[in-house]
């Protein structure tokens, strides 16, 4: 039905394969996050840092000029050199016209001693360069006053050389006293740098004056790619870890629990072709002890398993117990068919009557019965009766009704009288409290009158020559069974040569259609008249047609029988 390897060809899919790519694909989510996340850490960090270091750097410097002191003299010196500059001559500062204008600064003691003392600061400061420099509000320039030797730095700025700074730029450098921020970042021999800072003398009538310190970028770059390149194989190992922990535990509790739980599923299906009717444990041997909801699935298809098993055997006793009731049922139609005489052979040499009788049972058997049978040469008994109930209780009522009546009949009785002690016996033993409608008559043979009594049964159909089948709507008693010390009122009517009477039960004239709609006893009599002249087996036959039409594919739910006499006249 499902083997292994047709199961494995279908499935496309490995559940602990797609489960580990989904925890690999979480696991590279969340690592690209928090590499994201510590980068802008890192930055945030090292900016943190950097002006941490340089608000540091740029007070020592400031403390060293305080220290050495005429740093006013001197910055004003280089200032007012500057501006007495042409302006042409200042735009264009790498000719040599220009720098001589500012060789004696650097070659000052002063400038020396300032240098000095500088660079020994520097000199524990491997990464940045500092450098003092005045700005010219008026014009947005920022002129060099001090630039100490570093190695880092593309060049050394000699005394004189300015740099045009924005609006936004001279905004960041104008704090008050004390106060220092980045002001530009600008491109250098090893790329950006960060340009710090901090307004150290601001006098009346002065221009002002800052300490500044750069620091290259590419310092913070390194920095951030070191620590996040260790901070990603860190976080990488530690994943791989929980990767490696989870695929195992999803093995452990997951897949394995199922494999296990589909090859008992094969392996019952297996068992199941060879032994259809036997008991499995396929599922009762399951080992699963996770705990959870595959462990419970596991034991509720055990106890499936186990509910399966009792629910077959219970199946198979009953279907062998249905076969044996069926067989009885079959022994019991044929007992009740055989019952019931037979039209064709029951009176082979009579000429002054034909007869014809159908019993169309809605199950196996059925309650309804008729019954005709010389009570001497010269009258004809004639039953049908119908009784309450389907099924056995129902065909083991009307048997021994049948005898009853016909026993009852065979005395001699009138059918008045018959009716009346069949209803007594029957009342005396009736502890299921059933009962049967009867119509009993006699027909003379000599003269066709009939004489009848109706016990709550169906009016009988007559037919006459001259007018075809009409309900003869007779006197009713109380149905046999029903209540003792019933009784019942004889009626009588005459045959004329080749006229016929027709007698029937309910089941004829309650037959029901699709819709719920009734035969009726209308529709009853225009088949019979549709076959007026016709033997009366083809009467019988044209009404049974008749209901079959109107019927259609509806199921019978009662039984219908149908009997027909027509009398030929008196024997000459």
């Amino acid at each position: 039905m499902f083997g292994k390897k047709k199961r494995e060809k279908k499935r496309r899919k490995s559940l602990s394969k797609s489960i580990q790519r989904l925890v690999l694909s979480v696991a590279v989510i969340i690592l690209v996050v928090a590499s994201l996340l510590s980068v802008i850490g890192a930055n945030r960090q090292f900016s943190s840092m950097f002006a941490t270091n340089s608000r540091q750097v740029v007070n020592s410097m400031r403390t060293v000029l305080e220290i050495v002191g005429g740093f006013d003299e001197y910055s004003k010196d280089v200032i007012d050199t500057w501006r007495e500059l042409p302006e042409e001559v200042r735009m264009n500062t790498a000719v040599p016209e220009y720098l001589s204008h500012f060789v004696r600064f650097e070659a000052s003691p002063y400038y020396k001693k300032i240098v000095k003392l500088l660079n020994d600061l520097q000199g524990g400061i491997t990464m940045g360069d500092m450098y003092v420099a005045a700005l010219d509000e008026k014009t947005n320039t920022l002129i060099n006053l001090i630039d100490p030797d570093n190695d880092l730095e593309a060049e050394h700025y000699t005394v004189g050389m300015w740099d045009q700074l924005t609006a936004e730029q001279v905004a960041l450098l104008l704090h008050p006293e004390g106060e220092a921020g980045i002001f530009t970042e600008q491109t250098d021999r090893i790329g950006p740098i960060i340009v710090y800072g901090m307004l150290i003398t601001d006098e009346e009538g002065s221009l002002p004056i800052l300490a500044m310190y750069d620091f290259p970028m590419l310092a913070s770059s390194l920095f951030t790619f070191a620590f996040v390149t260790i901070y990603v194989i860190l976080l990488g190992a530690i994943i791989l870890i929980i990767i490696l922990i989870t695929r195992s535990r999803i093995k452990k509790r997951l897949v394995r629990p199922i494999n296990t739980i589909t090859s008992a599923a094969e392996q019952y299906v297996e068992s199941k072709q060879k032994n259809p009717d036997g008991m499995t444990g396929c599922f009762g041997n399951l080992d699963i002890h996770t705990g959870d909801e595959l462990e419970e699935l596991g034991d509720v298809m055990a106890q499936m398993e186990r509910d399966i098993g009792i629910y077959e055997q219970d199946l198979t006793q009953a279907a062998t117990e249905k076969a044996h009731i069926q067989t009885e049922l079959s022994v019991a139609t044929a007992i009740q068919s055989h019952m019931l005489p037979d039209a064709s052979t029951a009176f082979p040499d009579r000429k002054d009557f034909s007869i014809f009788a159908t019993m169309n049972p809605a199950r196996e058997v059925g309650g309804d019965f008729y019954d005709f049978f010389l009570i001497d040469e010269d009258h004809l008994g004639i039953v049908i009766a119908d009784v309450s109930g389907k099924g056995i209780p129902a065909a083991l009522f009307m048997m021994s009704s049948m005898i009853i009546i016909n026993n009852f009949a065979m005395l001699g009785f009138s059918p008045k009288e018959v009716l009346e002690k069949a209803n007594a016996k029957i009342c005396s033993s009736n502890v299921l409290n059933m009962f049967v409608t009867v119509w009993f008559g006699i027909l003379d043979l000599k003269t066709g009158t009939v004489t009848a009594a109706n016990a709550g049964h169906e009016y009988p159909a007559i037919e006459k020559r001259e007018t075809g089948f009409e309900l003869l709507k007779d006197k009713h008693g109380l149905v046999i069974g029903g209540m003792e010390g019933v009784t019942y009122k004889e009626y009588s009517f005459t045959l004329d040569k080749e006229e016929s009477i027709f007698v029937y039960t309910d089941g004829v004239a309650e037959a029901t259609d699709a819709q719920d709609e009734l035969y009726g006893t209308d529709r009853m009599l225009a088949a019979l008249n549709s076959a007026k002249g016709k033997s009366v087996g083809d009467i019988c036959g044209a009404v049974a047609e008749d209901i079959n039409r109107f019927v259609k594919d509806a199921p019978q739910f009662d039984d219908i029988t149908m009997v027909c006499i027509r009398y030929h006249g008196p024997c000459e």
